[in-house]
Order: C-alpha cells, then structure tokens, then sequence
C-alpha cells in the first residue's frame, strides 16, 4: 500500500505516517509539505500510484477545498481524506461534497484515525458524527451522496431483514467488512440503528438496487 502524506509541520506528517504504519507495517509513505508538492508526487508517473491520499486543508497552495477539488479532478479515483484542525460541520460537509472520501480532525485519538482509514481503504466514506449536527434531514441526493455502490448493496440486504452474516456471504466480503459499511451507512442516514436506517432508506426510496448495478 502506498500512502500520500501532506501537511505543512513534518511533526504532524510524522505523526499520522506512524499511524498508517500501524495499520500496513510496509506501507510506503511518501510526505509533501506543500500542495504544489502533494500534487507533483500523486501525478508521477514513474512511481508506484497512490492508494490513498492523507492532507491537510490549509497547508500553503492548498487554498482550502480550491485545492482538494483540483486534486480530485486530476485524480478522480484516488481515494482523499482530509486530516485537519478546522473541524467545524460546515467544512466538514464542504469537504465531503467536493468528494473526498473521510475527514478527520487532528484532535481525534489515533484509533479514530485507523477506523476512518479501514472504512476508506473498504471503498467507504468516513464521515465524522459532528457534521451530522445538522438541524435538516439528509435529503435522497445528500445521503446516496455518502455511499458507495457496495454500500447500497449492503442496505438493500439490510432492508431485507438480512443478518450480516448471510450479506457477508452473498456479497463476498468478510463480517468485519460488512460491518464497517454498515458504519457508514448509519452515519450517512443519521441512523442510531440498523432498524432505523431501513426505516430511513425506505422514506428516502434508498432500499432499490442501483440502477445499472
């Protein structure tokens, strides 16, 4: 796996390079300190590509998400979480619409971090319980914006009264995996449950299958 650091304190890159290393010991980490740099490594095509990418929003050439939606136009498929420390819900929410797939705040214990990674590397978006503080319902287009296709599938399974071990197996994936998906899933409908969730995805016509899936 290789891994995409970029923060302007090498104390900070350090930190959450370690944190990667506890999650692959083999990783390889690559670190820039600036979004000029950041943009220069993701884009070389001699190098390995880049599973992931790790950054924080306000590093200089960042200029916020004017710089997390270039990089994701020259790397749609690159898989971006956002490691900062203006944490408020409304850039939260910024950053998830310019379509990066976490955020996480600096100020989160290293576990947290690890979690949002796993669920990322799963193909699922993290999405931080604080910028769900919002006094409005998620809408159909809002709450399918946070899911993933597999994820989708998951519901659908969800929906049909499926326990995780019988979607783990009509889906190919492991328990462990299904349950990260279902994570998300109820962070993305605002959901304290599973119950509540097929209950929300019904009102929100999410329980159908993928048109084209």
């Amino acid at each position: 796996m290789k891994v995409l650091i970029a923060d302007d304190h090498p104390l900070v890159r350090d930190a959450l390079a370690r944190t990667v290393r506890e999650l692959d010991p083999a990783a390889q980490v690559e670190q820039a300190g600036d979004f000029e740099m950041l943009l220069h490594l993701a884009l070389d095509d001699s190098a390995a590509p880049t599973d992931l990418a790790l950054l924080d929003l306000n590093m200089p050439g960042m200029d916020g998400t004017a710089g997390l939606r270039r990089l994701r136009e020259e790397l749609p498929t690159l898989p971006v979480v956002v490691a900062s420390g203006q944490d408020d819900a409304a850039t939260i929410r910024a950053v998830l619409a310019v379509g990066a797939a976490g955020f996480i705040s600096k100020s989160e214990r290293p576990e947290v971090l690890l979690s949002a990674l796993r669920l990322v590397l799963a193909g699922g978006v993290y999405v931080p319980a604080r910028s769900l503080d919002a006094p409005t319902a998620p809408t159909p287009a809002s709450a399918a914006a946070l899911l993933t296709p597999r994820q989708r599938d998951v519901l659908l399974a969800l929906s049909r009264g499926q326990p995780n071990k019988l979607i783990a197996r009509e889906l190919g994936l492991t328990e462990g995996t299904v349950k990260i998906h279902i994570a998300a899933i109820l962070r993305a409908l605002q959901a304290r449950n599973r119950t509540e969730a097929v209950v929300r995805a019904r009102a929100l016509g999410l329980d159908a299958p993928v048109a084209g899936a």
